[in-house]
């Protein structure tokens, strides 16, 4: 049975088909001569589909129109099959849930904490944020997670879990110090690394990501960077107290976005 589609339920289904293909928002977005920004939206739901596009999203992904307009609409997987065995491994990687990878974690901690702990400015809200940002930055230009860790929309900004249980850990074991101290008149928790990041878990184009990250936003105070965070997409579009989806990375747009997509067609 044929039913009028919302906008975002004609999103969600044109984004599961489009993983299923193993395609990325680039790649759609070329063979329909879209913007990468435009397709963005319409799988968020915030833009309409016209009949055209419609048409070329069909050949695109291989459904029939009526089919993807019913009510009990779903992927056939046999029919999808062949398509799924030809994705690559980095794709099967980026749209799977992330695992925490903790001894990476702790060298990218230790390695954030070695370029700016020594700045008066980074307690730990300034850290998280950090985190957060050297997390879906390096996802959203390699595809593939730099921690791992699952970051969580909370009030004051996306918190990565298990932190404190790692933290300490690393401080029970002599390779982190935990201080209170005071920041213009308000309490701060600030950590001092007492050992090295060892450099060989850590790959140069994860190192260039967080010294980047920490070049752009190592000076700015707490509420700066919170305010910042709370206007990127994943952010924006996660719901209170949920865990945030990687995913969401691909949807920014300047000045969060940091890969170059190279496709301005509309």
């Amino acid at each position: 049975m044929t039913i009028n589609l919302s906008q975002k339920k004609i999103g969600q289904r044109i984004t599961r088909l489009r993983k299923m293909k193993g395609l990325s928002q680039e790649d759609l977005a070329k063979s329909l001569k879209l913007s990468r920004s435009s397709l963005a939206q319409i799988e968020l739901g915030n833009r309409g589909v016209n009949i055209i596009e419609m048409k070329q999203l069909s050949m695109a992904l291989g459904f029939s129109l009526d089919d993807f307009m019913s009510e009990d609409f779903s992927i056939n997987h046999e029919v999808m099959e062949e398509d799924a065995e030809k994705k690559s491994k980095n794709t099967e990687e980026r749209i799977s849930v992330p695992s925490l990878k903790i001894d990476k974690f702790k060298n990218v901690l230790l390695y954030m904490l070695e370029k700016c702990a020594g700045k008066p400015n980074v307690g730990e809200t300034v850290l998280y944020k950090l985190l957060y940002f050297s997390d879906f930055n390096y996802y959203e230009i390699y595809e593939e997670h730099l921690t791992g860790a699952e970051y969580r929309k909370l009030p004051y900004g996306p918190v990565p879990q298990k932190l404190n249980s790692i933290i300490t850990q690393m401080i029970d074991t002599g390779k982190l110090k935990r201080i209170k101290t005071e920041y213009f008149g308000y309490p701060q928790i600030r950590y001092l690394p007492l050992v090295k990041a060892d450099l060989t878990k850590l790959k140069a184009s994860e190192k260039d990501i967080i010294d980047k990250v920490i070049e752009q936003m190592g000076d700015w105070s707490a509420t700066a960077i919170s305010s910042y965070s709370h206007k990127d997409m994943p952010w924006l579009a996660s719901k209170e107290g949920e865990t945030i989806d990687y995913e969401l990375a691909f949807y920014r747009e300047t000045p969060f976005s940091v890969r170059n997509y190279g496709d301005k067609t509309e």
